[in-house]
């Protein structure tokens, strides 16, 4: 049985346009969180590339205006590669520290964005990726869809990690199936920072019998250019994120947070063994399962638009 150790939640503002500079601001935080012990860290939803809290793209029902497709140009280019300089230096800070990292971060893939968690080990770098399934709302004429190929579950020292990411921990059918893969470390990056998703948080933890860590930015509108359309107005001190990170234990016990007062690291100690202790009266993908009566079938596979056959051997 792994021994305990410390998880840390980032609650930090991006840099919304300057994917590079979040990219080492998120490095400085690495290192400060692995300095206090933390041995896996999680940042919040678009942390990398910048979450448009506000913005409308300008996209009202059956018309798209110029500078509409301007702010998405713009967005696409604060958008990261997986290959490129960012994510180097994010595998960089975690082999500096040997820490296990979750970054929320906009993926850029050809023309298409994607909002992603990426899972950074220590020792190998960046090791997979989650893609969002189900943008919500307006995020969906920005961002692409995930598919079943990019939810994984990843086996490691501390118990077995994987994200799901703001709205999508209101599906219970993606939660189900991160249950049954086993995990332990259940991270949820997210930019809800209402008074409800505390609760969400307590339930999922109870729900899955796993250690829940929540990160969400503390952010102003300072932070976005002063161009910058938000619907929430241009006061540079309007807070368009208030945070709300929070970690809960396997019994929906709140071990920190949630904390609305600005930019901060939480931390908790984390006790593998409380996961099975948890499941010794509700295990939702074993001995409480009715597969009987319930079956949840998912499929995995990459979906492509296009696929090539034949050609030259």
């Amino acid at each position: 049985m792994t021994q305990a150790f410390t998880a840390a939640v980032v609650q930090a503002a991006s840099l919304p346009t300057d994917s590079m500079g979040a990219a080492a601001k998120a490095a400085g935080l690495i290192a400060d969180a692995s300095a206090k012990g933390a041995k896996i860290i999680v940042f919040p939803e678009a942390f990398l590339g910048g979450y448009p809290k506000g913005a409308s793209f300008g996209t009202p029902v059956g018309m798209r205006k110029p500078q509409g497709r301007e702010d998405f140009r713009a967005y696409h280019e604060a958008a990261i590669d997986l290959n490129g300089p960012e994510v180097a230096a994010i595998a960089e800070a975690t082999a500096a520290t040997g820490a296990f990292v979750v970054m929320g971060v906009i993926e850029r893939d050809g023309a298409t964005v994607y909002c992603t968690a990426l899972f950074f080990d220590g020792e190998k770098g960046l090791i997979a990726k989650h893609r969002k399934l189900m943008p919500t709302g307006a995020e969906r004429l920005i961002w692409g869809f995930g598919d079943g190929s990019t939810m994984p579950v990843i086996d490691t020292p501390l118990g077995r990690i994987g994200a799901v990411i703001c709205w999508e921990n209101y599906m219970p059918m993606l939660r189900m199936a991160m249950y049954d893969q086993g995990v332990t470390l259940y991270c949820a990056p997210t930019a809800d920072d209402r008074d409800g998703w505390a609760s969400t948080m307590r339930h999922v933890a109870l729900e899955g019998r796993c250690f829940v860590l929540s990160a969400c930015q503390h952010i102003t509108r300072g932070a976005y250019p002063a161009d910058y359309d938000c619907a929430l107005g241009d006061d540079p001190e309007t807070v368009l994120m208030r945070g709300g990170s929070m970690i809960v234990d396997p019994l929906g016990n709140v071990l920190a947070g949630p904390d609305y007062a600005g930019e901060t690291i939480l931390y908790a100690k984390i006790d593998p063994a409380e996961v099975i202790r948890g499941k010794y009266d509700f295990d939702v993908a074993g001995h409480y399962a009715r597969p009987d009566i319930f079956q949840l079938k998912v499929d995995v596979a990459p979906k492509r638009p296009v696929a090539r056959i034949g050609g030259d051997a």
